[in-house]
């Protein structure tokens, strides 16, 4: 299966020139941790965490109405295409040491975003219908009346 199967398509996005403060609060007003921030074509160019904003707004004492989000966010944005099979997308996530990937189409513009907990409730799903499948089949075996 793609990774583009299975990302998140409606993702949470910050402009790099916002505020830090309306970036926080269109985290707060969308229940989200994470901000992918897009450059005018719509490409990926970084990601705002609450973490970000706890460690380097905060803990650093910095003015949110007047701090932009390019000055806090994480640069370096790991992506993945949409056809990427989701096996080499954990492999990635584990190489890099992330917990999410953000995805691009062909021309590079956003797709979407994948986390590790989507892939995990994608295995979660997966494992349990072969339990069904491998229980289905044991009791297709017992003779009738059999327990």
């Amino acid at each position: 299966m793609s990774t583009g199967r299975i990302c998140c398509r409606q993702v949470d996005t910050a402009e790099p020139q916002e505020s830090v403060r309306t970036a926080a609060q269109r985290m707060s007003n969308r229940s989200v941790g994470t901000l992918v921030v897009i450059d005018d074509e719509n490409r990926p160019m970084g990601i705002l965490t609450d973490r970000d904003l706890a460690v380097r707004v905060v803990g650093r004492g910095k003015d949110a109405a007047t701090t932009q989000v390019a000055d806090v966010m994480s640069e370096g944005v790991y992506t993945v295409t949409e056809d990427l099979p989701i096996e080499d997308a954990l492999s990635r996530m584990r190489r890099e040491t992330v917990r999410r990937l953000v995805v691009v189409r062909d021309d590079g513009s956003l797709a979407g975003i994948v986390s590790l907990d989507d892939i995990l409730a994608l295995l979660t799903d997966e494992l349990r219908d072969i339990g069904d499948l491998l229980i289905n089949e044991d009791n297709a075996r017992r003779p009738v009346g059999a327990q």
